[in-house]
């Protein structure tokens, strides 16, 4: 089964806008959860633009699927994730200046960092996946520092102008490595409605990971819709329709 991570940031960034209550993403998520979600993802950035520590702890404590915290490898971050207990925390880079991740986690330059941040949520009872790009050398070596799963961007391939199959096999490639090693294999980033499928078809892909194409067909259809509607085409993608 391809399960969907939902992720509601984008619900929480409305809100900031205004300093106000609404909308909230934690009711935002209990409403993709009832759209058959299977499990929510939220990033707690470091300057706290969207998603703040009192969504992760009511997430923490409402939801009925698991949750998923993306996160930056800081000694903050890591603490805040040992004392909020998510199911799964995913490491991902970040930079203040950015409006969203824009490429995989560098664990080549910062192997050892990154493999004590692992050692200490999983001695929490955490499962630590990594945000790569498609490439051979960051999933090996997500092997070796003891990660659970990767997490392989997709965003090369939601953005191709030119050759969009050269980057979907990039992604069936790195898929394949990251199976074959025995990681648990997570998709992410740029992927919509109109995208999704192709990725969707590939079997070593357990789990996908998307938000704001959800989020904005949301205010379209609401919530609950969107959700059902992005689980209906996981389903083409397997039954190969």
């Amino acid at each position: 089964m391809l399960r969907l991570g939902v992720n509601v940031d984008h619900v929480a960034t409305v809100r900031q806008a205004r300093r106000t209550d609404l909308p909230d993403p934690v009711e935002a998520a209990l409403a993709a959860e009832k759209g058959g979600a299977d499990g929510i993802t939220v990033h707690l950035r470091e300057d706290r633009r969207h998603i703040q520590e009192r969504d992760v702890e009511l997430l923490r404590q409402r939801l009925r699927t698991k949750l998923n915290l993306e996160m930056a490898v800081t000694p903050e971050l890591v603490s805040l994730a040992e004392r909020l207990r998510p199911d799964d925390a995913c490491f991902v880079p970040e930079r203040r200046e950015e409006l969203t991740t824009e490429g995989g986690l560098d664990v080549v330059a910062y192997q050892k960092k990154i493999e004590e941040a692992i050692k200490q949520l999983q001695g929490t009872g955490i499962r630590v996946s990594l945000f790569v790009d498609p490439q051979k050398e960051p999933i090996e070596i997500s092997r070796e520092i003891g990660a659970h799963a990767v997490e392989i961007h997709t965003g090369r391939y939601c953005d191709a102008l030119a050759d969009r199959e050269r980057d979907l096999r990039g992604v069936v490639v790195a898929a394949s490595l990251a199976h074959r090693l025995g990681l648990e294999v997570h998709g992410g980033h740029g992927l919509n409605y109109e995208n999704v499928i192709p990725i969707a078809r590939i079997a070593e892909i357990v789990e996908l990971n998307i938000g704001h194409s959800i989020v904005a067909r949301a205010i379209m259809v609401g919530m609950e819709q969107a959700v059902k509607e992005m689980k209906e085409l996981f389903k083409r993608a397997r039954e190969g329709s």
